[in-house]
């Protein structure tokens, strides 16, 4: 062989040894990291303040106030109430503004609690009563009965929309009636309509300037 052919033959086994070598040799030892003197003291993580969250403080100029607004809860008045409970509330820092339904008189709640019977009996009468009128004493049912039992869907229909509608009215007080430490500042039932956010503040307002006033004296 000829020193081209030696050279041909021998750089390629040379390369190979090489690769063969560095494979199943050990990795190199990592290089140590360098620290100074001030970095061998251990690290103080500094905390972060803690947070300190404003307390309501007394003495506002509702403190030891109370509001009660008492409203019809079935006649939709509660957003109504919850506004002007969220306004009172931001006018006079510290003041307790309570919510409260107003009943309707005794009267109109035991009718309410009547129509109900009275709707599923005039339905039961439609379905059945073939059967009810003559054990009630009647030889043939009368002739409304058979009025309502050849539209039967539709008066059943009618006698129960009726119905609701009678009792919603029997449930419904209509009141907004706003009391100041009990004493009573605005009545919906005697004004038929609805305060004024800026006229309820200041009725508000005038009723607790003088019970300061008369607190003092």
């Amino acid at each position: 062989m000829d020193r081209t052919q030696l050279l041909l033959v021998g750089l390629p086994l040379f390369l190979f040894c090489s690769d063969i070598i560095q494979l199943f040799a050990p990795p190199p030892p990592k290089p140590a990291a360098h620290r100074h003197a001030s970095d061998s003291r251990p690290l103080i993580q500094q905390q972060p303040p803690p947070l300190e969250f404003p307390t309501q403080k007394d003495g506002g100029i509702g403190y030891g106030n109370t509001v009660s607004i008492d409203f019809c809860s079935s006649c939709s008045y509660r957003g109504t109430a919850v506004t002007m409970k969220n306004m009172l509330e931001s006018q006079f820092p510290g003041m307790h503004v309570v919510l409260a339904n107003y009943p309707p008189p005794l009267l109109k709640r035991l009718l309410s609690k009547v129509v109900p019977i009275v709707q599923f009996g005039a339905i039961g009468i439609i379905v059945v009563g073939e059967q009810i009128f003559p054990r009630l004493g009647f030889a043939a049912p009368p002739q409304w009965y058979y009025s309502m039992r050849a539209n039967r869907f539709g008066s059943m229909a009618s006698i129960w929309l009726l119905g609701n509608f009678l009792q919603s009215f029997l449930q419904s007080s209509g009141a907004f009636e706003v009391y100041c430490n009990g004493e009573l500042v605005f009545s919906k039932l005697k004004e038929s309509r609805f305060p004024g956010e800026i006229e309820l503040k200041d009725l508000v307002g005038r009723r607790i300037a003088n019970s300061r006033v008369m607190g003092a004296l």
